[in-house]
């Protein structure tokens, strides 16, 4: 069986957790950052997890990850 290719854009985007989820950075958060509030942009730090319905389209890009 040959080995399976990592999705290269994929694996720059979500890295997986100790207990087998993904993180992955929250969207809205690269520019245009002056009308958002304080508040807003504070929260756009903390990474998320991805949700249970891509969990597995996320596994399959990331094979060995």
């Amino acid at each position: 069986m040959p080995k399976l290719k990592t999705n290269k854009s994929a694996s720059k985007r979500f890295s997986r957790t100790k207990s087998g989820k993904f993180k992955r950075t929250k969207s809205f958060s690269r520019h245009l950052m002056t009308c958002k509030s304080a508040k807003r942009r504070r929260k756009f730090r903390s990474p998320e997890t991805v949700a249970d319905a891509d969990y597995k389209q996320v596994a399959t890009m990331l094979p060995y990850s």
